[in-house]
């Protein structure tokens, strides 16, 4: 129970659950009656609405159902995005928010300050309290006008980490990037590959500064001829991993910079008759329920998607109610899944 504190008549759903230590969507579920609420947390969440005199109106008591929230992303066919988007809406019903899905907005908007106003200000017009950008940049444009109309952002797996007007949600990259290669490293490789994402894309060259960690730690030299970056696609990781499998000297093993493309490389060594794990061990990363149904199972960095959409629908609701994150940069750890597509080097 919170001591010390007179009773207000202009306390807030926020100011309960900071005194109270809880999340502003937990306290939002206690004050609606929610069922999926612990007996002891909402006896401690009641306690603080009593001692600092909390009335909710009816707007107040009835905003919850109101809500709603706008993910924008581009890549909704992919196992990843499925994976990340059954987390934000999960957390949105149980936080009773409806959930928006919308393409990036196109180039007037991200290239006008007052186009991405106009759009900033219709988003919000229809009951939108926060927008979630998936894997994609917010053109400044659209961060301006939402600093501008006090409407939060966060964004899950940013492409640029630097912004300091963003809240990003993402996952350890570059020590799943070095787990990963210092697996295959346990198991005797030492001609690795590395395919990766984007260079201009954060995620992937953290999980690649992770990789050449993993390397220097084990007094290997990254050899250039075994490094490329393309695209997060089934087809760039088959098509490059073709390319290093019919080279001279090809590696026994290689990381991939995410599951699409170790899924590719999958391809290519079947398509040229290479046996994996025989021949070549080969890494993924995201753990997307696709590494169960490849030939052989697929070895992968988890991230924990669900959970990152479930946080990154917390967090916008938190900073919607007035509640700001304790860093503008939240991850969560990554874990290697060990299954069958990795094994011992081949014999020289």
């Amino acid at each position: 129970m919170v001591r010390g504190r007179g009773r207000s008549d202009r306390a807030t759903l926020a100011d309960v659950a900071r005194l109270a230590g809880v999340s502003p969507t937990t306290a939002s579920k206690v004050l609606n009656g929610r069922s999926d609420v612990g007996a002891k947390t909402r006896e401690l969440v009641l306690g603080v609405m009593a001692e600092i005199g909390y009335k909710p109106t009816a707007a107040r008591h009835e905003q919850p159902r109101e809500r709603t929230l706008l993910t924008v992303l581009d890549i909704v066919e992919s196992r990843y995005a499925g994976t990340v988007l059954q987390g934000i809406l999960m957390a949105a019903t149980s936080a009773r928010a409806e959930l928006l899905l919308r393409l990036p907005p196109g180039e007037p908007i991200s290239m006008s300050r007052p186009a991405a106003g106009a759009w900033i200000g219709e988003q919000q017009a229809s009951g939108v309290v926060g927008l979630i950008a998936l894997a994609v940049a917010v053109p400044d444009s659209v961060l301006d006008a939402a600093e501008d109309l006090q409407l939060p952002v966060v964004t899950i797996d940013p492409i640029d980490t630097t912004e300091s007007r963003l809240v990003s949600i993402g996952s350890t990259n570059w020590a799943g990037g070095r787990s990963a290669t210092e697996h295959v490293i346990k198991f005797g490789h030492r001609r690795i590959g590395w395919i990766g994402g984007p260079i201009g894309s954060a995620p992937s060259i953290e999980r690649f500064h992770g990789y050449q960690a993993a390397l220097d730690s084990a007094g290997l030299a990254p050899d250039r001829a075994l490094i490329r970056h393309e695209a997060f696609s089934v087809e760039a990781g088959r098509r490059h991993a073709r390319d290093l499998l019919t080279s001279g000297e090809r590696p026994t093993a290689i990381v991939a910079g995410n599951d699409e493309i170790a899924v590719g490389v999958l391809a290519a060594a079947k398509e040229l008759g290479v046996s994996v794990p025989g021949e070549l061990s080969v890494t993924g990363f995201d753990d997307t329920p696709q590494t169960e149904w490849t030939t052989p199972r697929l070895t992968s960095v988890r991230q924990p998607l669900e959970g990152m959409g479930r946080m990154a629908v917390e967090t916008i609701l938190g900073m919607a109610d007035g509640v700001q994150p304790a860093s503008r940069h939240l991850q969560l750890a990554t874990t290697l899944s060990v299954r069958d597509s990795t094994g011992p080097a081949p014999a020289s």
